[in-house]
C-alpha cells in the first residue's frame, strides 16, 4: 500500500488549502482513511478519518466546523477541505490507511497500519 499525499503550501490566515491523498497498492473499497497532522514539537493529533464504503466521518474537535473530509472512489483519493486557516494549523500533514476490515475509531493512530509523507501546510499570521 502506498499513500502519496500533496496539496500543502503556504496560506494567510483565513484562507483555504485542499490536500489530497492518492492511495494504491489495494482495492481500497472499505476500511478508513484519515488525516493527522503533527507541529513543531508537539505530537501527532488526528484530524479527520473518513470510511470506504460508509458515511461515517469524524473530524477532531479543534477544527470542526472549519474542516471537511470526502473521498473520491473511482480515484482511491480522499481530499481534506481546510477553510478558515489559523496559524496554529502549521504542520506536517500525513494520511494514513487501515486494513480493509477495521471497524474501530478513527482517531487512534495504532489503527493505521499505513503512512504517507506528508505535506507540509503554513499558516501566515
Amino acid at each position: 500500500v502506498q499513500l502519496q499525499a500533496s496539496g500543502g503550501g503556504l496560506v494567510q490566515a483565513g484562507g483555504s488549502l485542499r490536500p489530497s491523498c492518492a492511495a494504491s497498492g489495494r482495492t481500497f473499497s472499505s476500511g478508513v482513511m484519515a488525516w493527522f497532522r503533527q507541529a513543531p514539537g508537539k505530537e501527532r493529533e488526528f484530524v479527520a478519518g473518513i470510511s470506504w464504503n460508509t458515511d461515517r466521518t469524524d473530524v477532531a474537535r479543534s477544527v470542526k466546523g472549519r474542516f471537511t473530509i470526502s473521498r473520491d472512489n473511482a480515484k482511491s483519493t480522499t481530499y481534506l477541505q481546510m477553510n478558515s486557516l489559523e496559524p496554529d494549523d502549521t504542520a506536517v500533514y500525513c494520511c494514513a490507511a487501515t486494513t480493509p476490515y477495521y471497524r474501530g475509531a478513527f482517531s487512534l493512530t495504532g489503527a493505521y497500519p499505513y503512512w504517507g509523507r506528508g505535506t507540509l501546510v503554513t499558516v501566515s499570521s
